[in-house]
């Protein structure tokens, strides 16, 4: 004789069973995994048995809805990366789309300076007007005028003894060409990356592009030092 059930809150036909022998509610991923209302078994299967493996089904699948996360999902979360773009100091000639400008004082113990300059839209500029962009002021000498470079920011001052190892202290007057043994070199660069030359022109006529790279070392003794050296 096949038996009828209620799976929820009624037992047998005989009469509904006493609450204090109800089965305790399931978890809530197993409630949601419902029957129809009113269902038939055959065969002889009872309710202990047949809510037993309603429970084992019912967890089995919470299980899959709350194991761990997919290899896809894992990348997602950690998967992600920063560009890997170099940070360029302003000022050096892969950030300037300008004319850079590096002053380097040597001896003369002042810090050094580094600039860039926006040239706009122009396609070539006086290397005098970068240095007084830049806020570098030059002087020149009495015999060349701006053609020669005799002082920058002041330095060396019209009282500062310039002190060389192997020469006789001076201090610098501007009247004509500086000591070969102490003086500022005015360098280009003609391309960023490039060896820096001497410039073939004096800061007052010399025209620099977009790219290239100015700069004035004071130099002492035999030593050459290149802007940035």
């Amino acid at each position: 004789m096949n038996d009828l059930f209620l799976l929820r809150g009624t037992a047998s036909l005989t009469g509904p069973v006493p609450h204090s022998q109800h089965y305790p509610r399931l978890p809530r991923a197993a409630d949601e995994f419902r029957f129809p209302p009113v269902a038939q078994y055959s065969g002889g299967m009872k309710l202990p048995a047949l809510l037993t493996l309603t429970v084992l089904g019912a967890l089995a699948l919470s299980g899959c809805a709350t194991g761990a996360p997919s290899s896809s999902a894992t990348t997602s979360s950690t998967g992600s990366s920063t560009p890997a773009a170099a940070e360029q100091t302003p000022g050096t000639s892969a950030a300037c789309a300008g004319v850079r400008v590096v002053v380097d004082f040597g001896t003369l113990a002042a810090p050094t300076i580094s600039d860039c300059v926006d040239t706009g839209t122009a396609t070539t500029i006086a290397a005098s007007s970068v240095m007084t962009t830049a806020a570098v002021s030059t002087e020149g000498t009495v015999q060349y005028g701006d053609q020669v470079v005799c002082r920058v920011n002041g330095r060396p001052g019209a009282n500062e003894t310039v002190t060389v190892t192997g020469q006789a202290p001076f201090v610098e007057s501007c009247q004509s060409m500086a000591p070969a043994y102490a003086y500022w070199a005015l360098w280009i660069q003609p391309t960023p990356g490039a060896a820096w030359e001497y410039a073939q022109a004096g800061l007052g006529s010399l025209q620099v592009t977009p790219g290239q790279s100015l700069g004035l070392v004071f130099t002492t003794g035999t030593e050459t030092p290149t802007p940035g050296s």
